[in-house]
């Protein structure tokens, strides 16, 4: 099986960063943006199974950031990243077909066992 290729949006830099760090030191390739801007270029150049976005966010939000990943990449899945979830953003993740939702302060487990369920459904390893 390929290894898992994840793609980490948010804006706070030193949660990306840690993120990003904690998944390669796990076999993961991750790669982190600070913005939906830097997402919807870095999937222009590169293939992920997974895309971890925050659903606040300066400028583009996540919902869109989401929705513009999936139309180029209709394959990846999404995990949002929420310290402020409501029931609005929930349904419309659900429309959007979310994988899941981790709720900020995220714990890593949290999102590697989040991660493990969309590799498998995506056909990768960890």
């Amino acid at each position: 099986m390929d290894v898992l290729r994840v793609l980490v949006v948010d804006d706070e830099g030193e949660l990306v960063r840690a993120l990003v760090e904690r998944l390669r030191l796990r076999g993961i390739e991750a790669d982190g943006v600070l913005n939906g801007r830097e997402a919807i270029a870095a999937v222009e150049g590169a293939q992920y199974d997974v895309a971890v976005v925050d659903v606040k966010m300066p400028g583009l939000g996540g919902l869109k950031v989401a929705e513009a990943l999936r139309q180029r990449l209709p394959a990846l899945e999404i995990i949002f990243l929420t310290g402020h979830g409501s029931e609005e953003d929930a349904e419309e993740g659900r429309r959007l077909g979310a994988f899941d939702y981790v709720m900020k302060p995220v714990s890593l487990e949290a999102l590697l066992r989040s991660l493990r369920s969309a590799a498998a459904r995506a056909g990768k390893s960890e």
